[in-house]
């Protein structure tokens, strides 16, 4: 038998990220990069769809990728409606919701579309995975405090949920019968407790909640939040950049980027060492909220994500928390594989595919 093959497309705001693979086994990847002018000539990310497929099956012809050979094609997920975890079919209202941009625009949203009329042209299911919308929030955690407002669940679902996955497998169980917290740490980070193969409490990782990151204010005094906005000093625009792209490590170090940061504090910046503590810090403070929502029944803490890399960060993290569990570390975002592997789960029906 020869094999499922997959192809797996990812497109970021800059470039698309494609792969195929035999069942788990990676046979071809690449990054193909957007230029600013190429990007910026779309008057909206859903006009980039034809030439975004374009380049995709371009590259694929060019690396003698034979697209008969696929089994499934699998994108990854957009804004979507709030849904539950798992590989869900694309289908028509699923991709009329991503098309509307109704729930929001990002480039992922590109990822669904493409991946249906490439399946659709080769006669294969298409699907998504763990969209960054996985919603499995506990009616106790959806509480704000003012009734105007609920707490939402954006996070780093296809990543954390992957590496959930990962260290079920090397504890000799399955996902669904150990309870985890794991840390997502990129450009934004998100901390989850994973109940029983559920995220049942997450902070916002898209809007700022939670700890502070490269890009991200995390939470903020809401005293002061309310006095700042209100000031007459800056402008709602400004106030949601502060929060998400301009906040975090790059308002106090002009820097987005751990590596920089770190060089900053071997070379003896004090600033430095003091605000890439103070994010390790509340790193440490959200796992160790989510250590109260599971009553510390806790079989391991996993670190994930690009600044997993960082042995600095990690070990004040791992200093912090490890009394609650283990600390497990799964350094990068491995996107591609989590596609694939979601994909794979329903093809080899060990899991059923949802309907959006």
């Amino acid at each position: 038998m020869m094999g499922n093959m997959i192809l797996a497309i990812n497109p970021g705001s800059t470039s698309t990220k494609i792969s195929v693979f035999k069942e788990t086994v990676p046979l071809f990847e690449e990054t193909l990069r957007h230029s600013s002018d190429e990007i910026n000539s779309f008057e909206s990310i859903l006009s980039q769809y034809s030439f975004r497929k374009d380049v995709i099956l371009e590259s694929l012809k060019k690396n003698g990728v034979n697209l008969a050979e696929m089994t499934a094609v699998v994108g990854r997920g957009g804004l979507l409606r709030p849904v539950s975890g798992g590989t869900y079919i694309v289908d028509y209202t699923m991709i009329a919701d991503l098309k509307s941009g109704f729930y929001g625009e990002h480039a992922s949203n590109l990822g669904a579309v493409i991946a249906n009329e490439i399946a659709g042209n080769l006669g294969v299911p298409s699907f998504i995975v763990d969209p960054v919308v996985v919603d499995e929030l506990s009616d106790l955690a959806r509480i704000s405090g003012l009734p105007e407002i609920e707490r939402r669940s954006i996070f780093h679902a296809l990543n954390q949920k992957a590496v959930a996955r990962r260290a079920a497998e090397e504890l000799g169980k399955g996902y669904n019968d150990c309870n985890f917290i794991v840390c997502h740490m990129g450009g934004g980070i998100s901390v989850g407790a994973h109940e029983k193969g559920r995220v049942i409490d997450v902070n916002n990782a898209l809007d700022g909640d939670g700890p502070f990151s490269p890009e991200r204010s995390g939470s903020l005094p809401v005293g002061e939040l309310s006095r700042l906005c209100f000031s007459g000093e800056i402008e709602f625009s400004e106030m949601k950049k502060r929060i998400k792209g301009k906040g975090g490590l790059v308002a106090y170090l002009n820097s987005n980027d751990g590596r920089e940061v770190s060089e900053m504090i071997d070379s003896g910046n004090e600033k430095a060492l003091l605000v890439y503590n103070a994010m390790a810090y509340q790193i440490g403070k959200e796992i160790g909220m989510c250590g109260a929502v599971l009553k510390g029944r806790v079989d391991l803490i996993i670190l994930t994500g690009g600044l997993a890399f960082d042995k600095r960060l990690t070990g004040w993290i791992t200093e912090m928390v490890s009394f609650i569990a283990p600390v497990r570390i799964f350094p990068g975002e491995d996107e591609m594989s989590a596609l694939a592997a979601g994909a794979l789960r329903v093809l080899n029906g060990e899991e059923a595919a949802k309907n959006y």
